[in-house]
Protein backbone atom coordinates (compact mmCIF):
# COMPACT_ATOMS: atom_id res chain seq x y z
CA UNK A 1 0.00 0.00 0.00
CA UNK A 2 2.78 2.07 0.97
CA UNK A 3 5.64 3.55 -1.09
CA UNK A 4 9.39 2.85 -0.19
CA UNK A 5 10.32 5.28 2.91
CA UNK A 6 14.20 6.92 2.15
CA UNK A 7 15.40 9.09 4.11
CA UNK A 8 17.46 12.13 3.06
CA UNK A 9 19.54 14.56 4.32
CA UNK A 10 19.14 17.40 2.02
CA UNK A 11 22.17 20.70 2.27
CA UNK A 12 20.84 24.19 2.81
CA UNK A 13 22.66 27.61 3.01
CA UNK A 14 23.10 28.17 6.99
CA UNK A 15 21.24 25.80 8.03
CA UNK A 16 23.00 22.69 7.92
CA UNK A 17 20.95 19.75 6.58
CA UNK A 18 16.96 19.31 6.26
CA UNK A 19 16.69 15.89 7.54
CA UNK A 20 13.67 13.51 5.69
CA UNK A 21 13.44 10.50 8.27
CA UNK A 22 10.35 8.33 8.60
CA UNK A 23 8.02 11.48 9.91
CA UNK A 24 7.28 14.23 6.80
CA UNK A 25 7.91 17.99 7.73
CA UNK A 26 5.63 20.81 7.48
CA UNK A 27 6.30 23.68 5.65
CA UNK A 28 4.13 26.74 6.73
CA UNK A 29 3.31 29.41 4.34
CA UNK A 30 3.76 33.27 5.08
CA UNK A 31 2.48 35.43 1.87
CA UNK A 32 3.16 38.47 2.30
CA UNK A 33 1.38 40.08 -0.81
CA UNK A 34 -1.74 42.02 -1.25
CA UNK A 35 -3.57 39.77 -3.17
CA UNK A 36 -2.96 36.26 -1.55
CA UNK A 37 -5.87 33.74 -2.29
CA UNK A 38 -5.79 32.49 0.88
CA UNK A 39 -5.52 35.40 2.94
CA UNK A 40 -8.15 38.42 3.69
CA UNK A 41 -5.47 41.00 3.70
CA UNK A 42 -1.81 41.72 3.83
CA UNK A 43 0.69 41.14 6.31
CA UNK A 44 2.99 44.42 7.58
CA UNK A 45 6.52 43.39 8.95
CA UNK A 46 5.25 42.98 12.38
CA UNK A 47 2.69 41.18 11.85
CA UNK A 48 4.38 38.58 9.56
CA UNK A 49 6.87 38.20 12.17
CA UNK A 50 4.76 37.66 14.76
CA UNK A 51 2.76 35.07 12.61
CA UNK A 52 5.93 33.13 11.10
CA UNK A 53 6.90 32.61 15.36
CA UNK A 54 3.11 31.27 15.70
CA UNK A 55 3.51 28.77 12.83
CA UNK A 56 7.39 27.58 14.52
CA UNK A 57 5.69 26.94 17.81
CA UNK A 58 2.94 25.07 16.47
CA UNK A 59 5.58 22.42 15.17
CA UNK A 60 6.20 24.04 11.18
CA UNK A 61 9.56 22.40 10.51
CA UNK A 62 10.32 25.51 7.84
CA UNK A 63 9.20 28.85 6.50
CA UNK A 64 8.12 29.57 3.21
CA UNK A 65 8.06 33.01 2.66
CA UNK A 66 6.55 34.96 -0.81
CA UNK A 67 6.15 38.48 -1.93
CA UNK A 68 4.27 37.73 -5.46
CA UNK A 69 0.78 35.55 -5.49
CA UNK A 70 1.19 32.78 -8.56
CA UNK A 71 -2.84 32.44 -7.75
CA UNK A 72 -4.51 32.53 -11.17
CA UNK A 73 -5.01 35.89 -12.94
CA UNK A 74 -2.56 36.94 -10.54
CA UNK A 75 -0.33 40.02 -12.21
CA UNK A 76 3.53 39.99 -12.29
CA UNK A 77 5.45 42.39 -9.78
CA UNK A 78 8.78 43.61 -9.95
CA UNK A 79 12.17 42.87 -8.11
CA UNK A 80 12.04 45.47 -6.37
CA UNK A 81 8.73 45.65 -4.93
CA UNK A 82 8.75 41.90 -4.29
CA UNK A 83 12.24 42.89 -2.37
CA UNK A 84 10.18 45.14 -0.20
CA UNK A 85 7.73 42.89 0.81
CA UNK A 86 9.69 39.91 1.60
CA UNK A 87 12.83 41.44 2.79
CA UNK A 88 12.09 43.26 5.72
CA UNK A 89 10.15 39.83 7.15
CA UNK A 90 13.38 37.91 6.43
CA UNK A 91 15.77 40.12 7.84
CA UNK A 92 13.81 40.25 11.39
CA UNK A 93 13.63 36.80 11.28
CA UNK A 94 17.22 36.07 10.71
CA UNK A 95 18.90 34.97 14.13
CA UNK A 96 14.57 34.67 15.75
CA UNK A 97 13.31 31.92 13.89
CA UNK A 98 15.21 28.24 14.82
CA UNK A 99 13.57 26.60 11.17
CA UNK A 100 15.21 27.08 7.81
CA UNK A 101 13.36 30.29 5.90
CA UNK A 102 12.31 29.19 2.17
CA UNK A 103 11.83 32.34 -0.19
CA UNK A 104 8.91 31.70 -2.71
CA UNK A 105 10.39 33.58 -6.29
CA UNK A 106 11.13 32.38 -9.45
CA UNK A 107 13.33 35.40 -9.96
CA UNK A 108 17.43 35.55 -9.32
CA UNK A 109 17.90 38.61 -7.93
CA UNK A 110 15.47 38.22 -5.27
CA UNK A 111 16.61 35.10 -4.69
CA UNK A 112 20.22 36.10 -4.32
CA UNK A 113 19.59 38.97 -1.64
CA UNK A 114 17.40 36.63 0.04
CA UNK A 115 20.30 34.14 0.35
CA UNK A 116 22.49 36.77 1.37
CA UNK A 117 19.85 37.49 4.48
CA UNK A 118 19.53 34.24 5.32
CA UNK A 119 16.79 32.25 3.43
CA UNK A 120 18.42 28.21 2.95
CA UNK A 121 15.97 27.43 0.21
CA UNK A 122 14.43 28.76 -3.03
CA UNK A 123 10.84 27.67 -3.79
CA UNK A 124 10.63 28.25 -7.41
CA UNK A 125 7.05 27.68 -8.57
CA UNK A 126 8.11 27.67 -12.44
CA UNK A 127 10.70 24.50 -12.72
CA UNK A 128 13.79 27.04 -13.26
CA UNK A 129 11.91 28.23 -16.44
CA UNK A 130 11.24 31.65 -16.13
CA UNK A 131 14.31 33.29 -14.98
CA UNK A 132 17.88 32.01 -16.28
CA UNK A 133 19.60 33.63 -14.19
CA UNK A 134 17.88 31.60 -10.76
CA UNK A 135 19.69 28.30 -11.12
CA UNK A 136 23.37 29.91 -10.98
CA UNK A 137 22.43 31.33 -7.77
CA UNK A 138 20.85 28.74 -6.30
CA UNK A 139 24.06 27.01 -7.32
CA UNK A 140 26.14 29.57 -5.94
CA UNK A 141 24.58 30.09 -2.99
CA UNK A 142 24.64 26.35 -1.80
CA UNK A 143 20.94 26.83 -1.40
CA UNK A 144 18.22 23.47 -2.00
CA UNK A 145 16.06 23.94 -4.42
CA UNK A 146 12.17 23.35 -4.62
CA UNK A 147 11.20 22.25 -8.21
CA UNK A 148 7.95 22.94 -9.07
CA UNK A 149 6.27 21.32 -12.19
CA UNK A 150 3.74 24.06 -14.02
CA UNK A 151 3.21 25.68 -17.07
CA UNK A 152 2.87 29.19 -18.26
CA UNK A 153 2.18 31.69 -16.38
CA UNK A 154 -0.61 33.27 -13.98
CA UNK A 155 -2.81 34.18 -16.54
CA UNK A 156 -2.49 31.07 -19.21
CA UNK A 157 -1.80 28.42 -17.11
CA UNK A 158 -5.12 26.70 -17.59
CA UNK A 159 -5.21 27.14 -21.07
CA UNK A 160 -2.48 24.96 -21.60
CA UNK A 161 -3.47 22.58 -19.41
CA UNK A 162 -4.11 20.06 -21.65
CA UNK A 163 -2.43 16.27 -21.26
CA UNK A 164 -2.50 13.03 -23.08
CA UNK A 165 -0.95 11.32 -19.31
CA UNK A 166 -0.84 13.60 -16.77
CA UNK A 167 1.10 11.48 -14.72
CA UNK A 168 3.47 10.41 -16.93
CA UNK A 169 3.74 14.29 -18.76
CA UNK A 170 4.61 15.72 -15.00
CA UNK A 171 7.17 13.01 -14.20
CA UNK A 172 8.56 13.89 -17.52
CA UNK A 173 8.67 17.86 -17.34
CA UNK A 174 10.00 17.09 -13.75
CA UNK A 175 13.09 15.17 -15.30
CA UNK A 176 13.69 17.78 -17.84
CA UNK A 177 13.97 20.16 -14.59
CA UNK A 178 16.27 17.85 -13.14
CA UNK A 179 18.67 18.02 -16.15
CA UNK A 180 18.55 21.92 -15.99
CA UNK A 181 19.26 21.91 -12.60
CA UNK A 182 22.25 19.63 -13.10
CA UNK A 183 23.52 21.89 -15.95
CA UNK A 184 23.74 25.02 -13.69
CA UNK A 185 25.51 23.10 -11.14
CA UNK A 186 22.94 22.12 -8.54
CA UNK A 187 23.43 18.98 -6.93
CA UNK A 188 20.90 16.30 -6.94
CA UNK A 189 21.05 15.70 -3.13
CA UNK A 190 19.39 19.57 -2.97
CA UNK A 191 16.75 19.06 -4.94
CA UNK A 192 13.06 18.69 -3.75
CA UNK A 193 10.52 17.81 -6.21
CA UNK A 194 6.70 19.50 -6.29
CA UNK A 195 4.48 18.08 -8.84
CA UNK A 196 2.28 21.23 -8.67
CA UNK A 197 -0.68 20.59 -7.77
CA UNK A 198 -3.15 23.67 -9.28
CA UNK A 199 0.03 25.02 -11.42
CA UNK A 200 -1.37 23.98 -15.04
CA UNK A 201 -3.84 21.42 -14.11
CA UNK A 202 -7.77 20.76 -14.16
CA UNK A 203 -9.61 19.09 -11.38
CA UNK A 204 -9.59 15.98 -12.49
CA UNK A 205 -5.57 16.18 -13.38
CA UNK A 206 -4.56 17.18 -9.75
CA UNK A 207 -6.92 13.99 -8.17
CA UNK A 208 -4.68 11.90 -10.94
CA UNK A 209 -1.46 12.95 -9.97
CA UNK A 210 -2.21 13.12 -5.97
CA UNK A 211 -3.79 9.59 -6.51
CA UNK A 212 -0.58 8.07 -8.24
CA UNK A 213 1.88 10.48 -6.53
CA UNK A 214 3.83 7.59 -5.94
CA UNK A 215 4.83 7.25 -9.46
CA UNK A 216 6.96 10.27 -9.10
CA UNK A 217 9.08 9.07 -6.31
CA UNK A 218 11.03 7.24 -9.12
CA UNK A 219 12.89 10.25 -9.65
CA UNK A 220 14.71 10.37 -6.33
CA UNK A 221 14.46 13.77 -4.84
CA UNK A 222 11.76 13.80 -1.90
CA UNK A 223 8.34 14.99 -2.56
CA UNK A 224 7.01 18.68 -1.25
CA UNK A 225 3.28 18.51 -2.30
CA UNK A 226 0.93 21.79 -1.45
CA UNK A 227 -2.60 21.37 -1.13
CA UNK A 228 -3.68 23.80 1.24
CA UNK A 229 -7.05 25.75 1.04
CA UNK A 230 -6.55 24.94 -2.85
CA UNK A 231 -9.52 24.55 -5.18
CA UNK A 232 -8.94 20.80 -5.28
CA UNK A 233 -10.39 21.22 -1.66
CA UNK A 234 -13.22 22.99 -2.75
CA UNK A 235 -14.23 21.49 -5.15
CA UNK A 236 -14.33 18.33 -3.39
CA UNK A 237 -16.09 19.11 -0.18
CA UNK A 238 -18.23 22.26 -1.68
CA UNK A 239 -16.66 24.48 1.39
CA UNK A 240 -15.49 27.86 0.64
CA UNK A 241 -11.97 28.90 0.81
CA UNK A 242 -11.94 30.08 4.82
CA UNK A 243 -13.84 26.66 5.68
CA UNK A 244 -11.26 24.25 3.78
CA UNK A 245 -9.07 23.43 6.99
CA UNK A 246 -10.07 19.94 7.22
CA UNK A 247 -10.36 18.77 4.04
CA UNK A 248 -6.86 20.22 3.62
CA UNK A 249 -5.77 18.61 6.12
CA UNK A 250 -7.00 14.97 5.34
CA UNK A 251 -5.60 15.08 1.92
CA UNK A 252 -2.28 16.38 3.27
CA UNK A 253 -2.45 12.87 5.27
CA UNK A 254 -3.46 11.00 1.84
CA UNK A 255 -0.58 12.23 0.29
CA UNK A 256 1.72 11.33 3.31
CA UNK A 257 0.44 8.06 2.32
CA UNK A 258 1.45 8.49 -1.42
CA UNK A 259 5.00 9.28 -0.58
CA UNK A 260 4.54 13.23 -0.05
CA UNK A 261 7.46 13.65 2.35
CA UNK A 262 6.78 18.02 2.89
CA UNK A 263 3.70 19.42 3.21
CA UNK A 264 3.15 22.44 2.21
CA UNK A 265 0.23 24.26 4.42
CA UNK A 266 -1.23 27.57 5.68
CA UNK A 267 -3.15 25.96 8.98
CA UNK A 268 0.12 24.52 10.77
CA UNK A 269 -1.42 22.93 13.69
CA UNK A 270 -3.76 20.77 12.11
CA UNK A 271 -1.67 19.30 8.94
CA UNK A 272 1.11 18.68 11.82
CA UNK A 273 -1.95 16.54 13.45
CA UNK A 274 -2.85 14.92 10.35
CA UNK A 275 0.52 14.22 9.44
CA UNK A 276 1.35 12.78 13.07
CA UNK A 277 -1.94 10.41 12.44
CA UNK A 278 -0.42 8.93 9.36
CA UNK A 279 2.42 9.20 10.15
CA UNK A 280 1.57 6.31 13.14
CA UNK A 281 -0.37 4.27 11.21
CA UNK A 282 2.25 3.88 8.43
CA UNK A 283 4.53 2.93 11.48
CA UNK A 284 1.59 0.80 13.37
CA UNK A 285 1.31 -0.88 9.50
CA UNK A 286 5.13 -1.52 8.88
CA UNK A 287 5.56 -3.17 12.42
CA UNK A 288 2.93 -5.99 11.44
CA UNK A 289 4.63 -6.31 8.31
CA UNK A 290 7.75 -7.41 9.92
Amino acid sequence: MFPPRHSYAVPLAHHGVLRLGERPLVMAILNVTPDSFAESRPLDRDSAVAAALRMEGEGADLLDVGGESTRPGAAPVSAADELDRVLPVIQALAGRLRIPISIDTYKGSVARVCLAEGAALVNDVTGLRRDESLAGVVAEGGAALVLTHSRGRSDDMYALARYGDVVNEVTSELAEGIHRAADAGIARDRLILDPGIGFGKTHEHNLRLLAELESLCALGPPLLVGVSRKSVVGIITGRPLRERVAGSSALAALAVERGARIIRAHDVAATVDAIRIATALRRAAGSRER
